[in-house]
């Protein structure tokens, strides 16, 4: 009797294991078969969103944004200080209108520990 419950046993483990191992193949190959439809349906994102550049010179930080696409981008830079004592800032949102630039400028009372533009497509 305990050699039956055993393999019984075995067979059982041994088959939920082929399982596990199985179940990603067959929903990978679900998603490729079903996936094609759906896919060639959906439409393909716009693109959008300003392009920045940004320069550091001692405690001054300078981005040019240029948005090439025709949707307005919301842009807004972020300077955090290097000092513990200076006033990290966030500027307020500056929109830029397709094929324009706009100029960003931050300080910091000494140095720059880092800075960044940040994006919202309106």
């Amino acid at each position: 009797m305990r050699s039956t419950r055993r393999r019984t046993w075995a067979l059982l483990a041994a088959a939920a294991v082929v399982a596990g191992l199985l179940a990603p193949v067959a929903v990978s190959a679900a998603n490729r078969a079903g996936g094609g439809a759906a896919a060639s349906l959906a439409p393909e994102p716009e693109p959008s969103g300003a392009e920045c550049r940004m320069s550091v010179e001692g405690s001054r930080v300078v981005a040019y944004c240029h948005n090439p696409y025709p949707s307005t981008d919301l842009v807004q830079l972020h300077t955090e200080c290097t000092r513990w004592w200076d006033v990290d800032a966030d500027g307020g949102a500056v929109a830029v209108q397709p094929g324009r630039t706009v100029k960003l400028e931050d300080r910091c009372w000494k140095e720059v520990g880092s800075a960044w533009v940040s994006h919202s497509v309106s």
